[in-house]
């Protein structure tokens, strides 16, 4: 039998575990969707959102994945029963489309540090028209999304310690000496003060907001990637005494971290920058706002254009430490099924490639990518918090969690993932109800972009194809390690 990967150091998973959850959503949605929400406020939402959701679903995963050192399709398999294998394939299919696109916007982010790089961006520069010009440019996306793809191919050819770990021990330390540099420099701006300010506000009547709370659960959920799969499979390589509940709760708060620093890059920059414009910028969505807004100020202040260099180049490490994360979630499961790292490696990547020109070629395409997939990443968290139950909380609580964990976790872990579903149908409810209200004529026709119709429509596929080959799926996972509920 080929011997088990594991990752060498507690720092290497740590690391890994802190790549998977820092993605492109820290940087270009957390300080849009913290500033549109309150600010003060919202933080104060967001944490309790990571304390009742983020953090217990992450150490969920951990305890699924420890105890069967399986991919998600074993996983669910050993862990409910084999009627339940289904439910894995789903959470990896998931991952798998989530990456076709991913890899397509840190393209996005590369083709901007070359900018960087070669001077374009300058003073001046009509950044709108820049950003048009390329994403107009079919060539040049998928361009970018193959050197994407081959960039996180590298990593995970390479295996867990030579791979994953390597390089996240050098891309996470790195990425938060980027984001400080790019903090540092906002902060030291005219008026930044009055930036954090407009971030931190503390209008706390605003707690009592129905939208604040919905905005940071989910911003926690996206976030954090917690539910996705992603500690499942990490978890497969750790030794049989790494710490389930701090490691979760590191994760949890590095993740927080980067998504603070990255605001008071953003937000102060902004304030200063363009104080007449801040509405402007903070309404302009992602894209709007990063390769608009802050590509156009950063070379505003002294020294902006290694600013905005660095700043992008911080953007691309966060997107590629997610990026090999999602491909290392299906390749697992290939690997369960007898296939080589290589084989599965070179499959996975290939059929990603594919399965993202679509979204590289047109922006339509993978904004409805986006929108289907990334809410049924909420769904995945749903399967998991539903393994847990079948399992037991108390179980996995007294057998699995505090023997291996110097943070003692008590009864409150238990009650948080019994009411996961309760909260994923309040949330999950509330991003269908927007998508009514979006296409109140419309939404029942699934070519719309962000219409319920082709959210329901591909999830509903994808289920049906999982579930009509629930039995092969489970012959396919390698021996089974029953798990005693």
């Amino acid at each position: 039998m080929e011997k088990r990967e594991s990752f060498a150091t507690r720092f290497g998973f740590i690391a890994a575990a802190m790549g998977q959850a820092i993605g492109t959503g820290n940087v270009w949605r957390f300080p849009r969707v913290a500033t549109g929400n309150g600010g003060g406020p919202f933080m104060i939402a967001y944490i309790v959102a990571l304390l009742v959701w983020s953090i217990p679903l992450l150490i969920a995963e951990v305890v699924i994945g420890r105890r069967t050192r399986k991919g998600t399709v074993g996983a669910f398999r050993d862990f409910m029963g084999e009627k339940y294998t289904w439910m894995g394939g789903f959470v990896a299919f998931v991952c798998f489309a989530l990456g076709a696109y991913y890899s397509v916007t840190m393209g996005w982010t590369l083709r901007y540090f070359v900018y960087g790089l070669t001077g374009v961006l300058k003073p001046g520069i009509d950044t709108q028209s820049l950003w048009d010009g390329f994403i107009a440019t079919p060539w040049q996306g998928v361009l970018f999304h193959l050197i994407s793809v081959a960039l996180a191919a590298f990593v995970v050819f390479r295996g867990v310690q030579g791979g994953i770990e390597k390089a996240s021990k050098f891309m996470i330390p790195t990425l938060f000496v980027l984001l400080i540099i790019g903090m540092v420099r906002a902060l030291t701006l005219p008026n930044a003060v009055g930036g954090l300010q407009y971030l931190f506000n503390p209008d706390f009547s605003k707690l009592l907001s129905g939208k604040v709370w919905l905005e940071a659960f989910t911003q926690s959920a996206w976030s954090t990637g917690a539910g996705w799969g992603f500690m499942i499979t990490y978890a497969v390589y750790t030794k049989e005494k790494e710490d389930v509940a701090a490691n979760s709760f590191i994760t949890g708060f590095a993740d927080t971290s980067a998504a603070l620093i990255a605001a008071m890059a953003v937000i102060p920059t902004i304030f200063a920058l363009a104080p007449n414009n801040v509405d402007d910028a903070i309404g302009s969505g992602n894209t709007g706002l990063t390769f608009v807004w802050l590509a156009k100020l950063f070379p505003e202040m002294p020294g902006g254009q290694l600013v905005a260099t660095l700043f992008f180049l911080a953007m691309a490490f966060a997107a590629l430490t997610s990026l090999y994360a999602m491909y290392e979630v299906v390749i697992r499961n290939f690997m369960d099924a007898g296939w080589s790292r290589k084989t599965a490696a070179t499959l996975v990547v290939t059929a990603s490639f594919l399965a993202g020109l679509p979204s590289a070629i047109n922006v339509e395409f993978l904004n409805n990518q986006d929108q289907v997939w990334g809410v049924a990443l909420l769904v995945s968290g749903l399967l998991v918090s539903l393994a847990i139950a079948k399992y037991g909380f108390e179980k996995a609580r007294l057998e699995d969690i505090n023997p291996v964990s110097d943070i003692h976790v008590g009864r409150w872990w238990n009650y948080c993932v019994r009411l996961f579903p309760a909260m994923f149908a309040v949330i999950c409810g509330w991003w269908v109800y927007q998508e009514f209200t979006w296409y109140p004529d419309t939404w029942w026709n699934p070519f719309e972009t962000y219409s319920p119709a082709t959210m329901f429509m591909q999830w509903i596929i994808a289920i049906l194809i999982f579930y009509a080959y629930n039995n092969v799926l489970a012959k396919s996972a390698g021996p089974s390690n029953k798990i005693s509920a």
